[in-house]
């Protein structure tokens, strides 16, 4: 790392700094502006608002815009240089290009990297916060914590299938519960219990059922037991019932992974959604680097015009990028579009864009 390099990287980070900073103030003074009302009906404290809503919508919020704000950052700082004539100067001393891209490289790595550790574990915590607010005070003017759902069907495992006729997430208690044994497409075991309760009394959590009725199937016929009550183990918990519009934000990356697992293997249907958000957490750092090597390319030439012109075709690319991915996203939520192609198809057509401008480029 020379002094150029860090001339060059010490602009890129306090430009995106102070425009994320400055983002983040407008937009809580509009956020809050919008929801006044709302806060006034919650009856909280100016301090118990900061704290269970704007610590989640502030990381929510720079999350959703960072990859954004990286591309206006580098067009913007890039374009200084390019009027100042300060890169005529760097090419002119022999610098190659490549050579004066270092410092975009390292710091658009070194962001990419911030931002995938954060879609693993920072910025669902912070979903979490801003998503039981807004089910509390906002989606619902009345908080209740009751999700009932009705006539459930799951896949315990490769050989066991079940259904829950009726739950409530509240109390933990179900009704009208039924697990099969198939094996051999031959019908093994059945269980037939009229409640389904989540057991927290003992030293594991587990399910226990009640008035159960055991049916057992071989070659010698069928054989009925009835028991007041027994304990079985399942494949998930109670709160996996509860499918909300924030649950794929609300989730760490390795439980995303898990619940994605038991999706599948329960044979449940429309789980794009799930899938397309966990490649998306991939795909995004990937594009901070992508967005930023494009930035350079299309702000680093002097041209009449100076930035406005630079931030005027960085705005018109940025949104392209937005809507590729948006229209991306709903082909393979809403149709059969692979959710992982569907994740990656913004860097991959945008992938062409940045070597097509790279060939215009200064060098």
């Amino acid at each position: 790392m020379k002094k150029l390099d860090w001339y060059i990287l010490r602009q890129y980070i306090s430009t995106f700094v102070f425009a994320i900073l400055l983002l983040t103030f407008i937009t809580v003074v509009i956020d809050t502006s919008e929801h006044s009302d709302d806060f006034v009906k919650s009856g909280l404290s100016t301090w118990q608002i900061i704290m269970q809503y704007h610590v989640g919508f502030v990381p929510r919020m720079i999350t959703l815009l960072f990859p954004l704000f990286i591309f206006i950052s580098v067009i913007f700082f890039t374009s200084r240089l390019a009027g100042r004539t300060e890169i005529v100067a760097i090419l002119a001393s022999g610098i190659s290009f490549n050579r004066f891209l270092r410092p975009y490289w390292i710091g658009s790595i070194f962001f990419a990297l911030v931002l995938w550790l954060s879609f693993r574990y920072v910025t669902p915590l912070a979903n979490q916060v801003f998503s039981t607010f807004q089910n509390r005070y906002i989606d619902e003017p009345v908080f209740s914590s009751d999700y009932k759902a009705n006539t459930i069907h799951f896949r315990n495992d490769s050989t066991h299938y079940g259904q829950v006729s009726y739950f409530d997430t509240a109390s933990k208690r179900g009704s009208g519960f039924v697990l099969q044994e198939i094996k051999n497409h031959q019908l093994k075991q059945n269980i037939r219990s009229e409640s389904l309760i989540w057991d927290t009394s003992g030293k594991r959590q587990r399910w226990k059922l009640e008035s159960v009725t055991i049916r057992d199937f071989d070659s010698l016929g069928e054989r009925v037991r009835q028991l007041p009550d027994t304990f079985i183990q399942l494949n998930f918990k109670p709160y996996e019932f509860k499918k909300g519009q924030y649950t794929k934000d609300v989730l760490k990356t390795p439980e995303l992974q898990e619940l994605i697992r038991k999706e599948k293997l329960r044979g449940a249907e429309n789980i794009n959604d799930l899938i397309v958000e966990r490649h998306r957490r991939d795909a995004t750092p990937v594009s901070i680097v992508l967005l930023t090597m494009m930035g350079v390319a299309v702000s680093s030439r002097k041209v009449r015009g100076g930035s406005g012109l630079h931030l005027a075709m960085g705005i018109v690319l940025a949104a392209l990028f937005i809507l590729t991915d948006r229209f991306s996203t709903i082909f393979s939520t809403k149709s059969s579009f692979p959710p992982m192609l569907a994740a990656w198809t913004p860097n991959i057509v945008f992938l062409f864009v940045t070597l097509y401008l790279f060939k215009k480029a200064p060098k």
